[in-house]
């Protein structure tokens, strides 16, 4: 089965590398990651060297994959050694690159299972979702990070918002496609420019998590128009700022005792640890919460690069284990006012 799966997809492998963004992220990365940043730029440049985690859906398991999965050799995340891993979350991943095709959405059938960045489900399990939570996913789409949650527990209310409309179609067919009928009842998804929640919905949340925009790596090392590269590299700087603003409508939004994740899927020091360090200076009653242990449990799987914050993770894409990049970083609300 999964033979004839990876055939069929080994031909989406061939991309153009943007060289207007390789420059830029040469001479910016090869600073701050230093020798690390030739293996990174190795992998990214090479997509036939990316590997593919698949989430398994608990919704509508598959028993008949996850046998396959495992006669290929594909390994289960963490395995068993992440303290408070939830056992209703499956994911497997393979030491080899390669992919298996996404399922078709239909309308009325649950899909088995959600390919993805293995990295990407480190916010998801730094937040700890318990039963019965109220969360929000204040940058949903395409909604992967949601869909993870809901593996995790059966949080008591689900805000997934998303301001761009056309992500936001994106974001409610992928939920539509993963998530039963009566759990949707307890999901809302919203269009509100995130900036705003927190204005909207003051100390509503006991989890948030922002999957803040930012410049996407991956992607943008495959830009296909290259005018449009460098604009965006041009406009880069702006990045920082929205983020800022971001997490400061999440802080807003999370009741006092409440925790915050923030992630990226860039190597960027000024749109990770910079962000992050001008939050812990500007808010009294924002406290950093200690991630190194995750780090620790994971170098099985991942590569992590200094971020000289005990509050910061940057997972760095490497030989045999091509995840990331992302960065992860998660904060608690204490009960003072603090200082904005």
């Amino acid at each position: 089965m999964l033979t004839q799966l990876k055939a069929k997809s080994e031909g989406k492998l061939a991309k153009q590398i943007c060289k207007v963004v390789l420059d830029h992220f040469e001479k910016q990365y090869s600073k701050e990651l230093g020798d690390a940043w030739n293996t990174v730029r190795e992998i990214l440049t090479s997509p036939s060297c990316w590997q593919y985690a698949v989430l398994l859906n608990r919704f509508n398991y598959p028993f008949e994959l996850e046998k396959d999965l495992h006669l290929k050799g594909y390994h289960t995340l963490f395995q068993g050694s992440l303290p408070n891993y939830p056992k209703s979350m499956k994911c497997y991943l393979s030491r080899t690159p390669g992919r298996i095709p996404s399922e078709r959405h239909q309308i009325g059938n649950l899909k088995k299972y959600y390919l993805l960045n293995a990295a990407s489900l480190l916010p998801v399990l730094a937040l700890e979702l318990r039963d019965g939570e109220k969360v929000l996913d204040l940058c949903a789409a395409p909604g992967g990070k949601s869909i993870a949650l809901l593996q995790c527990a059966c949080p008591g209310y689900l805000h997934c918002n998303e301001y761009d409309s056309l992500r936001l179609r994106w974001l409610r067919q992928t939920l539509e496609s993963f998530i039963p009928q009566p759990l949707i009842n307890v999901i809302k998804v919203s269009e509100l420019d995130g900036r705003k929640m927190g204005d909207a919905q003051p100390e509503m949340f006991d989890k948030v998590l922002v999957d803040a925009p930012c410049s996407n790596d991956r992607s943008w090392l495959f830009s296909s128009d290259s005018q449009k590269a460098s604009c965006r590299i041009s406009q880069r700087g702006n990045l920082p700022l929205l983020q800022i603003e971001l997490l400061r409508s999440a802080i807003k939004a999370l009741r006092p005792g409440g925790i915050l994740v923030y992630s990226t899927c860039t190597l960027s020091k000024a749109e990770n640890q910079d962000v992050i360090s001008e939050i812990l200076n500007s808010h009294g009653n924002i406290m950093p919460m200690d991630v190194k242990g995750i780090a620790r449990t994971c170098s099985h799987d991942f590569t992590f690069a200094p971020t000289g914050q005990e509050c910061g993770l940057l997972v760095i894409p490497d030989k045999g284990k091509a995840w990331g990049p992302m960065y992860v970083a998660k904060l608690k609300k204490s009960w003072s006012t603090g200082k904005w």
